[in-house]
């Protein structure tokens, strides 16, 4: 059996198992509980009425955090000529065409996003089976690959994130941090939840979403009303 740390325990006394929370209360219990020695994440557990294996029933999307995600969002940009220049005075972290392509296949990954122009995808594919398998390939559907790469970079770094159905018909994602204030937690949670909702799939009938659960990283969670 796990053992829980002393944290852990105390935290589970702010929850009750047996209670659906609404998600203004649950994320002000969470703003209570014992934290680990870090600003701990705040994150959304859905659990799916669909079945990942069929093609129609596939959920995946993004949205922009209204306050961010806390974190340091590092920008590849794939591009070359005058979107180079576009690119780096948008706050793109890295910025390069044939040269990036080279060193990302030599190893490089030091970025958390990577998006390129459409010019550039016969050459990032080359890079299927290293940024594939870590969610890092740029896709028309996500925004990531654009010539209009400045609103992309810029939607990034404030906040926008993908959300993608596993296998075991979960979507996990972060809404901000333990230290933002209750409201920005509150706000960004209520989008993420309103895009899971909006991108259900035709073909799924009935409810979609099974269970929701908050919580904050290394402590347990709360039963959300859905």
């Amino acid at each position: 059996m796990k053992r829980r740390s002393k944290r852990y325990k105390e935290s589970s006394k702010i929850t009750d198992k047996n209670r659906v929370y609404q998600l203004r209360e649950a994320i002000s219990a969470i703003k209570k509980m014992a934290q680990p020695g870090f600003d701990a994440s705040v994150d959304l557990h859905f659990n799916l009425n669909v079945d990942p294996k069929k093609s129609d029933q596939m959920v995946r999307g993004t949205v922009v955090l209204p306050h961010g995600t806390g974190k340091k969002v590092r920008v590849a940009v794939f591009c070359k000529g005058e979107h180079e220049k576009v690119a780096k005075d948008a706050g793109a972290d890295y910025v390069g065409g044939l040269d990036l392509v080279e060193k990302v296949a030599g190893g490089f990954l030091d970025f958390d996003c990577a998006i390129a122009t459409p010019e550039m995808m016969k050459e990032l594919s080359k890079l299927g089976k290293v940024l594939g398998p870590r969610g890092l390939m740029p896709s028309p559907k996500t925004g990531t690959v654009t010539n209009d790469i400045a609103k992309a970079i810029s939607d990034v770094k404030r906040g926008k994130v993908e959300f993608r159905v596993d296998k075991q018909s979960g979507v996990h994602l972060s809404v901000g941090k333990v230290s933002f204030e209750e409201d920005k937690l509150y706000d960004n949670a209520s989008r993420v939840i309103e895009a899971l909702n909006e991108a259900k799939p035709t073909s799924v009938k009935g409810k979609f979403i099974k269970s929701l659960f908050i919580s904050s990283t290394m402590n347990p969670g709360f039963k959300l009303a859905i």
